[in-house]
C-alpha cells in the first residue's frame, strides 16, 4: 500500500526535538527521564512496552511522561521500516499513542499523525486516531491532513465501489477518520465528510459520516445552502436531508433552506432517471418543512409545485398524497396568490363534477378545509356553489363549515 507523504524525522531533528523536550522540564525530572530513557533504548523490543507502562506508575509521571511517550513514538516511527510490521513494535507504538492522547498535546499531534500515516495495522491507526480526537482540536495542519486522508480514500472508493477492489483502501481508517473528524468537529471537514456521504460507501460508514458531520461548528448552513444551489441532483437532496436533521438550525434557517431545495427541484434540469428521482423527492421532502415553518417567503415556489404536483398525481406519477400535501402547504402560505391558486382549483373540481358527477373526495375536503382555514372572502361562490353540486355529504358538510369561517 502506498504511504501518504509524510517524511521520517532526520537525527539532527530528533536531537533538536530532545533538547527541546529536556528544555521545559524541571532538573530532576530530566533525571527521571533521561534514566527511563535509557531503560527503553537497552531493553530488548519486547520489553519497550513494559517500560513505558511501568513509567506511567511512576509518582513524578505528570512531569515527564509526555516527553516519553514522544520519545518512543519517534524511536517507532523511525524503525517503521524494519520493524513496522513486528508485534512488539506494534505494542510499543499503540502504548505510546495511548498515552500520549492522555498526557499530550496540540503539538503531540503531529506526531501522533505522523505514527498513523506510516503504521497500517489496525491497532495502531485505531489509538492514533483515538489520541488525535483528544489532543488535534487546536492543529489546523493535523486536521488538515486527516481531511486529505479522507479525501483521497473517497476518491480511490468512487472508483473501484469496494475496498477489497483497492489495495490502498483502507476501512477501518477510513471509518477512524471520520470518527475523528466528528469529534474534532472543524468547519473546514464539512467538504471531505459530504464527498464521504456521497461516495457510496456502505450504510455503516455513511451513518457515521452523518453523526460527524452534525457534529461540526461553525458555518454550515452557508456551505449546505450552496451545495442545494449548485450542487449534482444526488447531493442537492443529501445536503437537504442533512440540513432537515441538524437540530441547531433556527426556523428561519431551516426555511431558508427549504425554499432554496424546492426550488432547486422545480428548476433544475435533471440528466437521467436518477437524477429526476431525486430532484422529485428534493421537493417533496421541502414542501412539508415549509408547511410546518408557514414559510410564506416560498409562496411562489409552493405555487409552481402545487401545479406541477397536480400534474404529477393526475398522471399516476406522484401518489394522492403529494398532492393532498401540496394543498396543505398552499393554505398556510398566507398570501393572495396562494389564495387564487386554491380557489381556482375548488372552481375546477366544482367545473368537472357540474359536468360528469366524479370527483376525488380526499381532494375536495382538503381544498375545502384549506380555503376555511384561510378564511378570505373571495372562496365565498365556490364553497356555496358546492350546495348545488353532487357532491356527498362529507364535502357538503366540509363546505357549510368553511363558509362560515370566512371573514368579512
Amino acid at each position: 500500500m502506498r504511504r501518504m507523504k509524510t517524511k521520517k524525522v532526520p537525527a539532527l531533528k530528533i536531537f533538536l526535538f530532545i533538547l527541546l523536550i529536556f528544555a521545559g522540564l524541571s532538573a530532576e525530572a530530566q533525571d527521571i527521564l533521561l534514566s527511563y530513557q535509557r531503560s527503553f533504548v537497552r531493553a530488548n523490543l519486547a520489553d519497550k512496552a513494559s517500560i513505558l507502562e511501568d513509567a506511567a506508575t511512576d509518582e513524578r509521571a505528570p512531569e515527564f511522561i509526555r516527553a516519553l511517550y514522544e520519545y518512543a513514538l519517534n524511536f517507532a516511527i523511525n524503525n517503521v521500516d524494519m520493524l513496522g510490521n513486528d508485534p512488539d513494535m506494534i505494542a510499543v507504538a499503540v502504548e505510546a499513542a495511548r498515552g500520549l492522547g492522555k498526557n499530550g498535546n496540540d503539538a503531540s499531534a503531529d506526531l501522533l499523525w505522523n505514527l498513523f500515516t506510516f503504521y497500517r495495522d489496525h491497532l495502531t491507526r485505531t489509538e492514533a486516531m483515538k489520541s488525535l480526537r483528544l489532543l488535534a482540536g487546536e492543529n489546523t495542519r493535523v486536521i488538515g491532513n486527516i481531511n486529505r486522508f479522507l479525501t483521497e480514500q473517497t476518491s480511490l472508493y468512487r472508483l473501484s465501489k469496494s475496498f477489497e477492489a483497492n489495495t490502498e483502501l483502507d476501512e477501518a481508517a477510513v471509518q477512524e477518520s471520520i470518527e475523528t473528524l466528528g469529534a474534532l468537529g472543524s468547519a473546514s471537514s464539512f467538504v471531505p465528510l459530504f464527498e464521504a456521504l456521497n461516495a457510496g460507501y456502505p450504510p455503516v460508514i455513511n451513518e457515521k459520516v452523518q453523526e460527524a458531520i452534525g457534529s461540526l461548528q461553525g458555518n454550515i448552513k452557508s456551505q449546505l445552502l450552496d451545495i442545494i444551489k449548485n450542487g449534482l441532483p444526488s447531493e442537492k437532496l443529501s445536503a437537504f436531508r442533512l440540513a432537515s436533521g441538524k437540530n441547531s438550525f433556527s426556523d428561519t434557517e431551516q426555511g431558508e433552506l427549504a425554499e432554496a431545495a424546492l426550488n432547486a427541484g422545480l428548476s433544475a434540469m435533471p440528466g437521467s432517471a436518477e437524477e429526476e428521482t431525486a430532484l422529485l423527492t428534493l421537493r417533496y421532502e421541502a414542501v412539508p418543512v415549509l408547511t410546518r415553518l408557514q414559510w410564506a417567503g416560498a409562496s411562489s415556489a409552493v405555487i409552481k409545485h402545487f401545479y406541477r404536483v397536480q400534474v404529477e398525481y393526475q398522471s399516476g406519477a406522484a401518489p394522492q398524497q403529494r398532492f393532498l400535501e401540496a394543498i396543505t402547504c398552499l393554505s398556510v402560505m398566507g398570501t393572495p396568490e396562494a389564495v387564487q391558486s386554491l380557489v381556482l382549483q375548488l372552481g375546477s373540481l366544482n367545473s368537472h363534477v357540474e359536468r360528469d358527477g366524479e370527483y376525488d373526495e380526499a381532494v375536495a375536503l382538503a381544498l375545502i378545509k384549506a380555503l376555511g382555514t384561510i378564511g378570505d372572502k373571495s372562496a365565498f361562490d365556490y364553497l356555496l356553489y358546492i350546495s348545488y353540486l353532487s357532491y356527498g355529504e362529507p364535502v357538503q358538510t366540509a363546505a357549510r363549515e368553511a363558509l362560515n369561517q370566512l371573514r368579512w
